[in-house]
Parts: structure tokens; C-alpha cells; sequence
């Protein structure tokens, strides 16, 4: 089975990953991590940390001159910021007095509940592993998985559809127009076609910041070229929706998600939600429509996969709210951490990273193999049984 393992604090030496069952014979490039990983460190609204952080993946095992080897592949993010806080978060005995403990747990983050279920007093303990900087060892991650979707010609974008309340019209993404519309998103500070929306949307965060605020929004993820037959029906834990929605909500501050037009489909009639069925001579059977998302009863259809990601406002606020010390049982002010204004843009690279692995798990338990050639036969005699109601070349 393909799966990967996180591991690192926020302000620790490092953050760890390491990936099982990546097939042998993946071409993959420091250049293709890292292309990655600072496009998460960008967008507007970041806060001080992305000026410190140059992140770099280091591959430590599982791939030799490029190419994947079949054995678990292991990496290494180096914390720039870990040299400030070496003798804090260090893993010998610290001896001088730390005025880094947290105490007051901040509203809305996991400082509360994870001091209690592990009963940590300092709740920096919580705070440094529940921190969103975790998500750049899943980017690099994730650079691994797209990469190897992108072998079947299966490409993942996404783009920002709102933040703090301002609304953008999507781009609408196809596998013609892919090349063109990503760099018109990867242009923009908030990663949002719709250029108009994007600057109301900066104002909104520049006042946020004024206001000692912080901002959520939505985010679109997709999928193209996905081939029907991924995810089964057979099994609940098998659904394509429902494994993809919970690699979605796993995403620091995702406090919901839809897949297509799920929220919309449960206010409308049957008749206005369902994509009719087509048949053309020249490509066999085709939607119209995509409300679905690409997804039918828990199996990829063939159409673009789309789901849709709605992010809280980032629980650190420089006008902190109400909280309890926990040392003195006393209403004070939540402490208050160094963090984002907003993070949407960064979190919609997260999620590409997190929809190519549960697609890349999908691909690999339809069409197993231990070497990327194995796994190519076995897709290529699946597409060419679909050719009788569903061609390829049409998406």
C-alpha cells in the first residue's frame, strides 16, 4: 500500500517525511520538490516565518540518480528558525529558564485539547506539532505522488475561490487550457484568476491585519485526466469522495469540504443535480455537466475530479480572545504565537498534495505493480477495454 508518515515540530531541527510503496523507476528531481515547496511559502497574508525559511527537501533514502528504487523513500526539511529556539525545543535538558511556555491556550487550535488528552502543562508540547508547518513535509510529499500521477497524465491544480467573504468567479480548467491558466493563478499574490476579486481580496486582508484579525476562505482542488474506475462501491472505506474529503479535512484549519457542487445539489431537485448521460459516435459516452465532481457512487467517472475546501481564520489573532491560564486557572488573553493573517493560498498547494495522494493510492491499488513499467501495462490494457464506451483522447 502507498503511504507516507510525517514527523517534526515546528521549531525543531527538522521536519521528516517518508514515503512506502512507491513504485520502482519514478523519475523525480530535487528541482520537482522544491518547485513545490516554495510555492507554498508564498501568498499574501503570510507571516514573518516565510522570511526565514528557504525550505529545501533533502532526500535521504529511496532514490538514487533520480530515479525511485522501490525501497521507502525518507526526507528532511531543515528549520532555518530552529537555531533561535535550539536550546527550547532541543531533545536534551534545557537549563535555563523558558519564557516560551504556553499557558494560555489559544480558541480555536488544538493548544487546549491536546494539553489535556497528553497532560502536557506547557502546551508548546501541542502547539509546535499541531502548527501548520507540518504541511511542507506533505508538499514534498505531494511532489512525489503528482509526480507519478502526472506519468498516467493525470494533472492536479487548484486555485483560491474566496477569502475573508470576497468571492472570485473560477477559472475554468481543462487539459487544453491547464498551462495557461496556472501560470495566471501562480501570478496572482492570493493564487486567484479572477484579478478583480484578488485585489478586493488583499484589501480584505491588509484590513484584517489592521484589525488584528485573520482571515479564512475556499479553495477549489482538481484533478484532470482521471480514467473512471478509481475508488470502489464494494466498501465504505473504499469511496474515491469519502477518502478524498478526509485527506481535505486533515489540512490544518479545513473545516469542511464538498465534492463538485455538493452543497448547491442538496438545495436544488434531482433533475437539476444529476449529470445526463450522452452518447457521440466519436468519443462514446460524455457528461455535459459535472455537478458531481467527478465522482459517482464512490468511483471516479472520468470527468474532472473537484473538490472544494472551506478554511477557518487562523486561531493565533494579535487582539487575542478571552482564554484560561492554565497555571493559575484565571481568565486572561490567549497567548499570542507568530502566524499568518491569512493562509488559503498556501493551504490550495497543500491540498494538491493531498488529492494526489489519495488518487496516486487509488492508481496503485487498481494497477499494481512493483516497477512504474508493471503499472503501465496493467493501465494500458484498462484504457484500451474503456475505448469501447470511453475515449481517452476526450478529456
Amino acid at each position: 500500500m502507498l503511504r507516507f508518515l510525517t514527523a517534526g515540530e515546528s521549531h525543531g531541527p527538522g521536519l521528516v517525511g517518508v514515503i512506502e510503496g512507491m513504485p520502482a523507476g519514478l523519475h523525480i528531481t530535487a528541482a520537482d520538490i522544491n518547485r513545490d515547496l516554495s510555492r507554498r511559502q508564498q501568498g499574501y497574508g503570510r507571516g514573518g516565518r516565510m522570511q526565514i525559511e528557504q525550505d529545501e527537501a533533502v532526500i535521504l533514502s529511496g532514490v538514487r540518480n533520480e530515479m525511485t528504487l522501490g525501497s521507502p523513500i525518507s526526507f528532511v526539511i531543515w528549520n532555518r528558525d530552529h537555531e533561535n529556539w535550539s536550546d527550547i525545543m532541543g531533545t536534551g535538558s534545557c537549563t535555563k529558564i523558558d519564557q516560551r511556555v504556553v499557558a494560555r491556550p489559544r480558541p480555536g487550535h488544538a493548544d487546549l485539547a491536546g494539553g489535556m488528552k497528553y497532560h502536557h502543562q506547557d502546551l508548546r508540547n501541542v502547539l509546535e506539532r499541531a502548527s501548520a508547518r507540518e504541511t511542507a513535509t506533505r508538499v514534498a510529499a505531494g511532489a512525489f505522488f503528482k509526480k507519478f500521477l502526472q506519468s498516467f497524465d493525470i494533472y492536479i491544480y487548484s486555485q483560491v475561490l474566496e477569502i475573508g467573504g470576497v468571492a472570485a468567479a473560477p477559472a475554468r480548467i481543462n487539459l487544453d487550457n491547464l498551462k495557461e491558466m496556472q501560470q495566471c493563478i501562480e501570478d496572482s499574490p492570493v493564487r486567484c484568476y479572477d484579478g478583480g476579486a484578488a485585489q478586493q481580496m488583499m484589501a480584505r486582508i491588509d484590513q484584517a491585519r489592521s484589525e488584528g484579525e485573520s482571515l479564512g476562505g475556499v479553495f477549489e482542488t482538481g484533478a484532470l485526466g482521471v480514467l473512471p474506475g478509481l475508488g470502489s462501491h464494494t466498501a465504505w472505506e473504499l469511496r474515491l469522495d469519502a477518502r478524498l474529503a478526509s485527506l481535505m479535512m486533515s489540512i490544518p484549519a479545513i473545516k469542511a469540504v464538498e465534492i463538485g457542487d455538493g452543497i448547491a445539489n442538496s438545495r436544488l431537485p434531482g433533475s437539476q443535480v444529476h449529470d445526463a448521460i450522452y452518447w457521440q459516435n466519436q468519443f462514446g459516452v460524455e457528461r455535459r455537466t459535472n455537478r458531481a465532481g467527478g465522482v459517482e457512487g464512490g468511483i471516479s467517472n472520468g470527468e474532472t475530479i473537484l473538490t472544494r475546501s472551506y478554511m477557518k481564520p487562523i486561531p493565533t489573532l494579535y487582539k487575542p480572545l478571552t482564554s484560561v491560564n492554565t497555571s493559575t486557572w484565571e481568565e486572561e488573553k490567549a497567548d499570542v504565537e507568530r502566524s499568518d493573517i491569512c493562509a488559503v493560498p498556501a493551504a490550495s498547494v497543500v491540498g494538491e498534495a493531498m488529492m494526489a495522494y489519495g488518487l496516486a493510492q487509488a492508481f496503485c491499488e487498481k494497477f499494481a505493480g512493483d516497477h512504474m513499467d508493471e503499472i503501465g501495462t496493467s493501465f494500458r490494457e484498462y484504457r484500451s477495454y474503456l475505448k469501447k464506451v470511453w475515449k481517452w483522447e476526450k478529456t
